[in-house]
């Protein structure tokens, strides 16, 4: 029996955001693997098998997938938002290249997902509506002094951004100095955007002048974006919309 294996996207948390390509993945699926809170969003049913493991284990668990997939099993491995975006596509193409050779002829399927920067951006207006780069904030697997050059870069470049892994309980000095570096190079009150579960019955939205913010407004739950000095505010009764222009005034 031939296997395959599917890297998918389950979006930002909405269910209802999940792809019908995504579904009918999982439906045929004989078994899930993914990080704990991902595998749990994939309902039980006979004859499905889940496989939840550790955030850190990517490497372990793309490894465990494609051997499963070697032995004829249908294998989705799920991700949050986009597989592709800071996610387990890389993981698992990393490890086809440096696993055995076969691994390189399974049936192998990246299916996307709507990522959180694009969801937060969705539910206040367009921030991202011209040039943005997205930056993880997390250095567990890049020194900091890489996240910071990309920061103050990206900052000198004027492009709006979107902040992954923004502040967790084992790293609260990250976002502490990417604010500082960010107030340093812009140097302005461009917008802050803070979505906190983003698409969930809890989600919240808080626009903050860059100067104004602190550290405490991010966790992990949260994606940050930043404008850049385009970016705009309008103001309404209810919520402001937030979009950069697509054209850049010079």
């Amino acid at each position: 029996m031939n296997g395959s294996l599917v890297i998918a996207g389950l979006g930002p948390g909405n269910d209802a955001l999940i792809t019908p390509e995504v579904h009918a993945a999982l439906e045929r699926a004989t078994d899930i693997v993914g990080y704990i809170p991902y595998v749990e969003r994939v309902a039980a049913r006979p004859g499905l098998t889940l496989h939840p493991s550790d955030n850190r284990v990517e490497i372990d668990r793309s490894r465990h997938a494609l051997e499963m997939a070697s032995e004829g099993k249908h294998v989705v491995v799920v991700s949050s938002g986009d597989p592709g975006v800071f996610a387990m596509a890389s993981a698992v193409f990393e490890a086809v290249e440096n696993g055995d050779a076969h691994w390189r002829d399974l049936d192998i399927h990246v299916l996307p997902g709507i990522t959180a920067m694009l969801a937060a951006s969705a539910a206040c207006g367009a921030p991202l509506g011209h040039d943005f780069c997205a930056i993880n904030l997390s250095d567990n697997l890049k020194p900091w002094v890489l996240i910071e050059k990309r920061l103050r870069l990206a900052a000198e470049a004027d492009f709006a951004m979107a902040f992954y892994n923004p502040r967790s309980k084992s790293r609260p000095q990250g976002f502490v100095k990417a604010l500082e570096t960010l107030k340093n190079t812009c140097g302005d009150a461009r917008p802050m955007i803070f979505a906190r579960n983003v698409t969930r019955p809890d989600q919240t939205i808080r626009i903050v002048p860059l100067n104004d913010t602190t550290p405490d407004m991010a966790d992990m739950r949260t994606v940050v974006l930043l404008g850049s000095s385009q970016t705009r505010i309008i103001t309404r009764n209810g919520a402001p919309f937030v979009y950069t222009p697509r054209s850049v005034l010079t």
